[in-house]
């Protein structure tokens, strides 16, 4: 009996090593994205100068991987005839299925060597990305052995760089693929054109790069504030640049290389003011001085449309083209002669649907040339084409619909995917966006709810970052802006919800950033982060706290905070308009009548609010606070008045506030809209403090 009740605690003891081995060891693995399936074993195996490799590859795709393996890190320069003669054995399997398609299992033994398995170069190439991870943690000479068996999550793993804002040397797109390549990236979206530069040479439209490549300003709110004027490449101080044809076929062939598709975007109809700048009689008529929407009903735009991505298409071998097709003013469609034409024989009932028919010649256009079309969210509206694929930005909510609906779509939103955003406080970095996107906050978004049917997760192909230029000039800058948030696309596109883990990610990113920086590329300093707003995190309480709140002007559905109750939850907001604690008032002041239940001594009242000239949401010019013991007759406390100029650029906080000695029962807090701002927007504040 004791020798058998030793037996068992022996067996336990063993069965407990080798859990606390596997826990602890794959807890310090530093891989990201972090495979799905990890066991590891005692040993270690060695890469020498001597290490031959085996390569299941035939024809051009093994020339070319065979010349990465010897330019990488990896120093995989000798090959062997057979694979016992091999220490890395690169081995296809039989599968071919599409899930399949980007799998690999990785094998390091003391005895065996390294064996990589799929049933395709891209997964092949792939484990190698993790195996080379393996190497940059623990050197060449002593890799643990180990099995992994591994698989993405989602099929679209993307990144979108918009270079119509800012031009970016072909050598700094290269620089991205390679880190997109190492993370298991697969997708690169690249937004070519837009009102700020047409970016792509079109042979039969020379016109488009000589004129609308070109714009008199560097800076995009110094070109917005001199009259948004176009230039030539001759123009004395010109700003841009743009792609000629053969630099595109380098990209899309150095990513190819990668496993990378790159997918190109035409921006249809809207944002095209570089267009109608050189082309003005694609506009609608009676447009106005600056056009931004192509003319739908003139059947000159679908020629010029289709001429263009007739050279689009030579370019890209991409099975998907994007069309754009977002934030379309539409006005000048409702009152141009031509577009009520083209409704009227179409019978179309809105422009709603007038973009709609546009989207649809598109897309009858790329499946006569066995493409298929992918477009911003607003191609939903209107009606959606039969196949079109949907890359949701306005929310997720947006492409859970048109999963839901049967169509295939791509999740990039706001609040979690754009990289033009602030990712740390304000004063602590460059110019962005309004907005804060924290490294934590991208890797928290769950792409696919658990609510989503089984059809419906059948449509989700992905999801992607996008990178907006407009207040990254430097290609620094930008490399500072994607990465390591760019990390937390790819860790979450491939590995399972189930295995994430954000403080096992956080250790992994702080080794990658000083890899990268390593590489001479410019990412984030995560060691120097400030992070959220403190007061974010605190609850306050004050003499309104949990008052009722009477608003003589209504709040905005659109930002709503806490609704009625917002002002005086106690709950205030952090670095972001969108958190859920800023409530917004679009069009009208701000104005509310807080009842404190009794009067009483008070000595301060004060809101804070914010302002971000690229968010359209603004400081209030005035500010009017006084008090009253019955709701009739207020006694004014104090005006303030704001200095702050709306053409201020950066995020801004203030405080609009009274200090004193008074009685109330009744507040009243006016924060007036500025009506001469001629770029209208929004008041933002989260909570109205009363001591």
């Amino acid at each position: 009996m004791n020798r058998l009740r030793s037996l068992f605690l022996h067996a336990g003891l063993l069965l407990l090593g080798i859990c606390i081995s596997r826990t602890v060891c794959g807890a310090e693995l530093q891989l990201v994205p972090y495979p799905n399936s990890v066991q590891l074993f005692p040993g270690n195996c060695a890469l020498t100068d001597e290490s031959a490799v085996y390569l299941d590859l035939q024809g051009h795709e093994r020339t070319l991987f065979l010349r990465w393996l010897g330019t990488s890190p990896l120093k995989l320069e000798r090959c062997a005839d057979t694979p016992e003669r091999a220490t890395v054995k690169l081995l296809l399997s039989d599968s071919e299925s599409e899930v399949d398609s980007e799998a690999y299992t990785l094998r390091i033994s003391h005895d065996e060597g390294i064996r990589i398995e799929a049933s395709t170069g891209a997964g092949l190439f792939y484990g190698l990305q993790t195996l080379m991870q393996l190497t940059e943690q623990y050197g060449r000479d002593r890799l643990p052995c180990l099995a992994i068996e591994d698989a993405p999550y989602l099929r679209h793993r993307g990144l979108m760089i918009d270079v119509s804002r800012h031009y970016f040397s072909k050598e700094f797109l290269f620089r991205q693929l390679d880190v997109m390549a190492h993370y298991k990236l697969n997708r690169f979206h690249w937004h070519l054109v837009d009102g700020a530069g047409w970016r792509i040479e079109i042979r039969r439209y020379p016109q488009l790069t000589q004129r609308a490549a070109w714009r008199t300003d560097e800076s995009i709110v110094a070109w917005e504030d001199h009259g948004l004027k176009y230039a030539t490449a001759q123009t004395p101080g010109a700003y841009g640049g743009y792609y000629t044809q053969e630099e595109v076929r380098e990209v899309v062939a150095y990513a190819a290389e990668r496993y990378i598709t790159v997918i190109p975007e035409i921006e249809m109809p809207g944002h095209s003011e570089e267009v109608l700048d050189v082309f003005p009689e694609l506009a609608c008529t009676d447009a106005g001085d600056r056009p931004v929407d192509l003319c739908i009903g003139n059947p000159a735009t679908l020629v010029f449309l289709e001429n263009v991505l007739n050279e689009v298409l030579e370019l890209f071998p991409s099975l998907y083209i994007h069309i754009g097709g977002d934030e379309a003013t539409k006005t000048a469609w409702e009152h141009c002669d031509r577009c009520r034409e083209r409704m009227a024989k179409e019978g179309l009932a809105s422009v709603d649907e007038l973009q709609s028919w546009l989207i649809r010649q598109m897309e009858r256009f790329l499946h006569a040339h066995g493409r298929r079309l992918v477009g911003w969210d607003e191609i939903m509206q209107g009606g959606l084409s039969p196949d079109a694929t949907v890359m949701s930005w306005r929310g997720p909510q947006y492409g859970l619909q048109a999963a839901t609906m049967g169509h295939d779509a791509i999740l990039s939103p706001i609040q979690y995917c754009y990289f033009n955003f602030y990712q740390d406080a304000p004063e602590a970095h460059v110019l962005s966006w309004a907005g804060y996107t924290p490294l934590k906050k991208v890797y928290d978004f769950n792409p696919i709810p658990d609510t989503l049917s089984v059809e419906a997760r059948g449509h989700m192909l992905g999801l992607q970052a996008n990178l907006w230029t407009e207040y990254i000039p430097t290609e620094q800058q930008a490399e500072s802006m994607l990465w390591p948030r760019g990390l937390a696309i790819a860790e979450t596109g491939w590995t399972r919800p189930e295995e994430k883990s954000y403080a096992r990610f956080r250790t992994c990113v702080s080794e990658a950033v000083s890899r990268l920086r390593h590489c001479g590329l410019h990412p984030f300093d995560l060691e120097r982060e400030v992070g959220e707003r403190v007061e974010y995190s605190d609850t306050l309480r004050h003499l309104a706290s949990g008052c009722p709140v009477r608003y003589l002007q209504s709040y905005t559905e659109e930002y709503p905070a806490g609704g009625d109750t917002a002002l005086t939850d106690g709950l205030q907001g952090g670095w972001s308009y969108e958190d859920g604690r800023w409530q917004g008032f679009i069009g009208n002041d701000m104005d509310v009548v807080i009842d404190l239940g009794a009067e009483q001594p008070v000595r301060e009242i004060g809101a804070n609010f914010i302002q971000d000239r690229f968010g359209w949401f603004w400081l209030p010019c005035r500010v009017e606070i006084s008090v009253s013991s019955d709701n009739e007759h207020f006694t004014p406390l104090t005006v303030v008045e704001n200095d702050l100029p709306f053409v201020q650029t950066g995020f801004h906080l203030r405080r609009f506030g009274w200090k004193g000695t008074a009685e109330a029962r009744y507040v009243r807090y006016v924060a007036r809209y500025d009506a001469a701002n001629p770029k209208k927007g929004f008041l933002f504040t989260d909570e109205i403090v009363i001591h």
